[in-house]
């Protein structure tokens, strides 16, 4: 389907619906193909999208960024990441601060890289910052995997990774916003299959389609989801079928089951969601970093003033609401986490439609 189609075909539903329908993509990269592509503007008024918090480095909270910041501050370690964790402000400065002022940080671009590191130097605590979702985690716990069959006892993880239906359920049963409909995120689905949304279908009645990434892709699951509403029923269904299949990614979901287990985890702007993480399991306790540096002192955390990042993470509000937005805190000077990362919301709106009102 075209995305000239796909909107014809979401006016007319629209049309036959009668009220204001709302759906909220909760991928970071799907916010930004939207803006990107200017889709909003091509919808009509009874159908609004809602940005949600699939963006990882965004529901980050500021103790995971504070508690990185000190463990690489200690002698004799080196903290890896990947770079879209540098700039997102802790409480008192962010990792690229901290490395400027002497902290040991260094930017990979995988966890494999990492786990080389320490393999190469032996004599160094190598700790990679396991951010993510479903989509990473996988990669993440084949490192450590690795790491423990091969005694390379020097390589931690600290994982802070978050699953994504327990947030969305957060966020059906809240009540601050009516959610008419989920786009769900493809990449995590890749991975999990979607079985992991049927119970928002069943329990909350709300519709959910996994969407791929290009407009006539996000365009057509919102018509899906329409004919879901319009039809009056609540059903997990795929837009995406070239990559996301119901049964998932078996191999990588072994990786998981393996390596972690479920765990309560702090989300930005939502707070404790729980069993909505994936701590690493006892067995590979000697590449927990939690574990490992669990007595490193860690400053008391706090969010920045005037901040609604977890506002804007909830789909309560938009960036152009924030009394900070565009002022204080713009891509070169970033208050919050949404504005950092190029899947915030606050970054979607700052290069795109600043202006916007919704």
């Amino acid at each position: 389907m075209s995305l000239q189609q796909a909107v014809s075909e979401i006016q007319a539903l629209s049309a036959r619906i009668g009220r204001t329908v709302q759906f909220m993509e909760v991928c970071g990269t799907h916010t930004m193909a939207v803006f990107r592509s200017g889709l909003r503007a091509l919808l009509p008024p009874g159908v609004r999208l809602l940005s949600g918090p699939g963006c990882p480095v965004c529901v980050t909270p500021n103790q995971y960024v504070d508690q990185a910041i000190a463990i690489a501050r200690q002698p004799g370690t080196l903290v890896t990441t990947f770079g879209d964790m540098m700039r997102v402000p802790g409480t008192e400065c962010s990792l690229e601060r901290a490395r400027a002022a002497g902290a040991a940080v260094r930017i990979v671009y995988s966890p494999l890289d990492a786990l080389k590191l320490a393999e190469q130097n032996p004599g160094t605590r190598v700790v990679f910052l396991g951010v993510g979702f479903e989509t990473t985690a996988p990669a993440i716990g084949w490192t450590i995997q690795d790491a423990a069959r091969r005694g390379i006892l020097n390589y931690s993880a600290l994982c802070a990774h978050k699953t994504m239906p327990q947030a969305m359920a957060a966020l059906a049963a809240s009540g601050e916003l009516r959610v008419d409909g989920f786009i769900c995120p493809g990449h995590v689905s890749i991975v999990t299959g979607t079985g992991i949304y049927e119970f928002l279908a069943r329990d909350y009645k709300t519709p959910c389609v996994v969407a791929g990434f290009e407009a006539a892709d996000i365009a057509q699951s919102m018509a899906m989801l329409l004919h879901q509403i319009a039809e009056g029923r609540s059903a997990v269904e795929i837009q995406y079928t070239r990559a996301v299949t119901p049964e998932g990614n078996p191999a990588a979901q072994a990786v998981i089951a393996d390596v972690f287990e479920p765990s309560d985890e702090n989300w930005r702007g939502i707070g404790v969601i729980p069993g909505s993480g994936l701590a690493v399991r006892a067995k590979y306790a000697q590449h927990d970093a939690s574990k490992l540096f669990a007595t490193v002192p860690v400053p008391p955390s706090r969010e920045p003033a005037g901040c609604r990042c977890g506002e804007i993470l909830r789909g309560v509000c938009t960036p152009s609401e924030c009394p900070l937005f565009r002022k204080l805190c713009t891509p070169a000077t970033p208050v919050g986490a949404c504005m950092v990362s190029s899947e915030g919301t606050c970054s979607a709106y700052y290069r795109y439609a600043a202006e916007e009102k919704q």
